[in-house]
C-alpha cells in the first residue's frame, strides 16, 4: 500500500510539472502559451509557437513523466487498483497541476507516455493512437478539443470491448473523466463542433 501511494504521489507531482512552460522560459519564447488560441500548455503549442527543439523536449518530457512511474511500478508487486491510479495520476497532474493552480493542459502526450509504460502490453496505446489518427484524418473532428474528447471516449469503449485488464480500463476511464471535466471548466472560447469526411473536403 505504501509503495502504491508513493507512486501515485510521484506520478501526480511529476504530472504537475508543465514542461511547455518550463521550456517556454528556457528558450525565451515569451507569450508562447498565453498568446496561443487555446492557451494550452502542451506539445502542440510548443512545436507551433516555440520551435522544433522546444517541441521535441516538451514532447519527450511530457511523455516521460507518464512513462516512468507506470513502467517502474509495473515491474514489481502491484494491485489492479494501484496500477489504475498510477496510470491516471500523471495525466491528472498535467490536467489539474498542483504547481499551476489547477490550470493545466489536455494531457495527451502524458497519457501516451503512461500507456507506453505498460510495455510489453501495447494494445491500449495503439488503440488511442488509431482513434486520434482516425478523427484527425478520416472522420475529421474540429476544433481539437472535441477531437480529443471523441478520441478518448471511443478508445475507452474499444478497450472495454477488448480483453484488457481491469486496471487499464479503470485508469483510462479516470483520465477520460478528467479530460471531460477540464473541458467543462475551461474558459477558452469553444467553437461549434464540425465533422468532415476525408473525401468530402
Amino acid at each position: 500500500m505504501s509503495r502504491t501511494l508513493c507512486y501515485v504521489i510521484i506520478g501526480y507531482l511529476s504530472g504537475s510539472i508543465l514542461y511547455a512552460r518550463v521550456f517556454e522560459k528556457l528558450f525565451h519564447k515569451e507569450n508562447m502559451i498565453e498568446g496561443s488560441k487555446d492557451r494550452n500548455p502542451g506539445t502542440a503549442n510548443a512545436f507551433m509557437r516555440g520551435g522544433f527543439w522546444c517541441g521535441v523536449l516538451t514532447l519527450c518530457c511530457d511523455m516521460g513523466k507518464g512513462f516512468i512511474p507506470v513502467f517502474f511500478y509495473h515491474q514489481g508487486e502491484m494491485s489492479q487498483l494501484g496500477l489504475a491510479l498510477i496510470l491516471a495520476a500523471p495525466a491528472i497532474g498535467h490536467i489539474f497541476p498542483l504547481f499551476h493552480k489547477g490550470r493545466g493542459g489536455k494531457g495527451i502526450a502524458t497519457t501516451f507516455g503512461s500507456l507506453l509504460g505498460l510495455f510489453p502490453v501495447m494494445t491500449p496505446v495503439l488503440v488511442l493512437a488509431v482513434c486520434f489518427i482516425f478523427f484527425s484524418l478520416i472522420l475529421r473532428i474540429t476544433p481539437h478539443f472535441y477531437r480529443t474528447i471523441g478520441s478518448y471516449g471511443v478508445s475507452f469503449i474499444m478497450l472495454c470491448l477488448m480483453q484488457e485488464a481491469f486496471s487499464v480500463k479503470l485508469g483510462f476511464l479516470l483520465i477520460t473523466i478528467a479530460v471531460g471535466i477540464r473541458f467543462v471548466l475551461s474558459k477558452e472560447e469553444k467553437d461549434k463542433i464540425r465533422v468532415s469526411l476525408l473525401w468530402k473536403r
